[in-house]
């Protein structure tokens, strides 16, 4: 091909070169098209090629539509589907020359970058988030360019050994990804033995290397990331980079297998929120174990981010669902405080006001109201904007629940109405179902508050209750019904009809147990307490009055108080000898759900709730 001619006809000879060739059986393979496309095009000028190749590809179009003749018509579709397939390598050419471009670019910036900002600007070019995100051979070439440097900063040889390390430990552990639910039989999750299973304890195992596998033990046996940088005299920068990657790969492995489990959809989505939340705590640890401000912190923050702007991205996004879901492990409730930092940082985006619902809902729960209605109020703003209507109605109804806790019962209310005339206008069930329930119970607070004692008005509030129940149940939504379910509970509980008030609060439980929220399982358990000692059901109520006080105590929820407090009482009633009978009568009971420790710890949680009530 003469370079003589002028770039559209170059570009229209070689098209029509590789197509004669694929008439005429010379193309072997689509490997030899992208090879001749590679060397045949000069970069920069891929417009030019795009503007020969759709020329030609309108030109056999017409062709194969306008032939009358059979064996014309045949050329040209062989012809056509030549076409098609420069068209396929030409893409698979582009994506390569922009990797190339994306490496070349990364090695730029990361040599040029002060030592504090190197690190930041490598996670920029691995943010999943990205259009163009480097893929582990593309990390690779990267290392390779980072080394020509290494004599000039020792920072970039770090680095570039992180790299090569991370990808070595992520190999060693990509075929034991979930090897370890297999280890536990039919238990999916977080959960195992402390030490022994669970996949900390298997991947301590697995990984060869000294740094991650240090991490690993320490969450095996239930400890925090701020344990593990505690232990650690000295991280480098190349200790750094390899955890990241490897972390990185694992919560994305993770959430690929449990999103294509075909057995039970929920339970896969269930476990993709358990990995992506999971993953996010231990980088939020990870930030607060080194200084605030340090590159080491902000690079853990920003990890952190990165993980939660894809999960805000998914379909599965737990607009209703506890923060507490996911979580097992001593190691993670005091960490939630820190989900928070990166976001001031981000602009008003639709996944910033997703991730704020997530924050205020853990924020509700560990009774910090007012800061919970501070993320609402900003993610519903950012939501409206954005046009984000599932986002938007589900903070009216979490506003509707907070305000409840505070006890304004009148913005609860306007709140859980707003809610359900947009949902209804959207024709969104779920936040319909959460709306009504929303409205029912702030109508039965505020009655009871007013110490209304005409049956009507309980009646209209109870039927929201169950409006949204029977709506729930219809979309096999088991987040909603449990918090449906244990809101009428507690209705029923205020105007003391406590059988029905029993019926509706074991539904919650079990149901909260299903979507795996430890917020609503306890609280349920703490109002069934309650409904059990008014029945006269003494030795009921003390076993679920323990385990609701242990579960809200063990995320942090202030609520675990309530339960304490009515424990308290049962102790007064029964006295010393006959509360500890009682609760011996419940062992294994009480073991089977939060085990031998968390039955030991009870007696310990009266005494710290004596001491602040003291």
């Amino acid at each position: 091909m003469s370079d003589s001619l002028p770039l559209r006809e170059k570009y229209l000879v070689l098209i029509d070169d590789i197509v004669q060739s694929t008439l005429k059986g010379k193309i072997s393979s689509t490997n030899q098209v992208y090879q001749m496309l590679l060397n045949g095009v000069t970069a920069g000028t891929g417009e030019v090629f795009e503007l020969a190749l759709r020329e030609q590809f309108s030109n056999v179009e017409s062709q194969v539509k306008n032939e009358t003749d059979e064996l014309k018509q045949a050329k040209a579709t062989r012809a056509f589907r030549a076409i098609k397939t420069i068209q396929n390598q030409w893409e698979r050419v582009q994506e390569q020359t922009k990797a190339i471009e994306v490496i070349a670019t990364a090695a730029r910036e990361i040599t040029t970058a002060s030592d504090e900002k190197r690190l930041l600007i490598f996670l920029r070019f691995v943010d999943p988030n990205q259009k163009y995100s480097l893929n582990l051979q593309q990390l690779q070439q990267l290392s390779k360019s980072l080394r020509q440097f290494a004599e000039i900063n020792s920072d970039l040889q770090e680095l570039a050994e992180g790299i090569n390390k991370g990808i070595a430990s992520w190999q060693r552990l990509q075929d034991h990804l979930v090897s370890w639910m297999y280890e536990q039989g039919e238990t999916l999750g977080f959960a195992g033995v402390p030490g022994e299973s669970g996949p900390w304890a298997t991947w301590a195992k697995k990984v060869n290397s000294n740094i991650p596998q240090k991490l690993f033990r320490t969450l095996a046996v239930d400890q925090s990331a701020n344990k593990f940088a505690e232990q650690i005299s000295e991280l480098s920068l190349g200790d750094w980079v390899e955890i990241a990657i490897i972390l990185q790969n694992l919560q994305r492995g993770l959430v690929i297998w449990f999103d294509k489990q075909p057995y039970n959809v929920k339970a896969g989505s269930k476990l993709s929120i358990s990995t992506f939340l999971t993953f996010a705590v231990i980088w939020s640890q990870l930030g607060d174990s080194f200084v605030r401000g340090s590159a080491y912190s902000d690079a853990a923050f920003q990890v952190m981010l990165q993980v939660l702007r894809t999960f805000a991205q998914r379909p599965y996004f737990p607009f209703y669902g506890g923060i507490f879901a996911s979580f097992s492990g001593n190691y993670l409730r005091d960490a939630l405080q820190y989900l928070n930092e990166p976001l001031r940082r981000v602009e008003g985006t639709q996944e910033k006001a997703r991730i704020l619902t997530l924050l205020g809902n853990s924020q509700r729960a560990l009774g910090e109201y007012d800061r919970s209605i501070e993320f609402y109020q900003e993610a519903l703003e950012i939501a409206r904007n954005a046009g984000d209507s599932p986002c938007e109605i589900a903070n009216y109804n979490h506003l509707s629940r907070t305000y409840v806790a505070q006890k304004d019962y009148t913005q609860a209310i306007n709140y859980s109405q707003r809610a359900l005339i947009l949902s209804r206008q959207t024709g969104n069930k779920t936040g319909e179902a959460n709306a009504l329930t929303n409205l029912g119970y702030s109508e039965v607070m505020q009655a009871q508050q007013l110490e209304v004692i005409e049956p009507e008005t309980y009646e209209t509030a109870i039927n929201y209750l169950q409006q949204g129940l029977k709506l729930s149940e219809k979309l096999g939504d088991v987040q909603s019904k449990a918090l449906c379910a244990s809101s009428l509970g507690v209705a029923y509980l205020v105007i003391q009809q406590s059988q029905n008030a029993v019926k509706h609060l074991e539904t919650g439980f079990k149901s909260a147990q299903v979507s795996g929220d430890l917020y609503l399982q306890g609280l349920n358990l703490a109002n069934l307490a309650e409904a059990y000692y008014g029945q006269k059901q003494l030795e009921t109520a003390i076993y679920t009055a323990c385990l609701g006080m242990y579960l809200l105590n063990q995320i942090a929820s202030n609520e675990w108080r309530k339960a304490a407090g009515l424990l308290i009482v049962l102790q007064g009633q029964m006295g010393q000898e006959g509360f500890v009978k009682a609760l011996q009568g419940f062992r294994s009971r009480i073991i089977s759900l939060i085990g031998v420790d968390g039955y030991d710890y009870i007696p310990q949680l009266l005494e710290e709730y004596r001491d602040g009530t003291a």
